[in-house]
């Protein structure tokens, strides 16, 4: 899994100005700073605002479809564990909105699903002029991934393959993602009074070793600190467009498990 196509020089960096001698003026102060301090010249230090560039998938025909697969297993195994399926829908719902991010991702690890990204191709001057002369009627922009967020998720990622955890491992795992009290605060906030409960998943559940256990407990914790809005992006949006992603997934999860993105992702290959 790499970032490819991402080594960007700092020539056509927005970080320069675009007036030169203020450039200029830069340069030579920062140089007298920097060998002042016995550091680096900044020939020789790399800008850093290529990361807040934003990026898509070098291959979004292969990538989307491997995904869409792996969202379609993941509403698989919430349809058919039992624990969830005995919870009233509401709560199977909130879960749902809660939960699928993480368990996407751990997915994402336990079929090996690799991903490159490149930067989003700079619109032309002709189009940007028009959108320039719509701006009032046009519609917002989606949102991109920037390289940095979706370097995080990679690292993450490749910690977890790091770990060679075993499918037994993989489904304890999701099951406390899904089941682990206080992740989903309005489930939590909702009356107990009538309602069937799955029993809380304590740490001893997940691994017999203590030091895995305590690694994969921290990486469970970067899984649930990623955005949704960055996993649909990055890797549903060139198939669903604007569709809520939410309410697809509910769609497979009572309706049509396997079917719902299958079909738009061969359409967008």
């Amino acid at each position: 899994m790499t970032t490819s196509g991402m080594d960007v020089d700092c020539e056509g960096c927005q970080c320069h100005s675009e007036d030169k001698r203020t450039a200029i003026l830069y340069t030579l102060l920062s140089q007298n700073l920097t060998h002042g301090r016995g550091g680096r010249s900044p020939a020789h230090q790399r800008c850093l605002c290529h990361q807040r560039r934003t990026v898509c998938l070098r291959t979004p025909h292969v990538t989307c479809r491997a995904a869409s697969n792996v969202l379609v297993k993941t509403i698989s195994f919430m349809k058919n564990l039992p624990s969830f399926h005995l919870l009233p829908r509401e709560d199977q719902l909130l879960l749902l909105d809660s939960c699928w991010v993480p368990l996407f991702l751990l997915g994402l690890v336990q079929e090996m699903v690799t991903f490159e990204v490149m930067e989003t191709p700079a619109p032309s001057m002709l189009k940007k002029i028009l959108l320039d002369g719509q701006s009032k009627h046009r519609e917002p922009e989606r949102t991109q991934p920037t390289l940095a967020a979706v370097q995080r998720l990679q690292c993450c990622l490749n910690t977890f393959w790091s770990l060679d955890l075993s499918p037994k491992e993989y489904a304890y795992l999701k099951g406390a993602v899904l089941f682990n009290p206080g992740e989903c605060p309005a489930l939590a906030a909702l009356p107990a009074g009538g309602r069937a409960r799955p029993a809380p998943v304590g740490a001893s559940w997940l691994v017999d070793v203590q030091e895995r256990r305590q690694l994969i407990a921290e990486m469970l914790s970067t899984l649930k600190s990623i955005p949704p809005a960055l996993i649909t992006d990055l890797f549903f949006r060139p198939v669903i467009g604007n569709a809520d992603i939410v309410e697809l997934i509910a769609e497979m999860l009572y309706e049509i498990t396997g079917r719902q993105l299958a079909p738009a992702a061969r359409a967008a290959c």
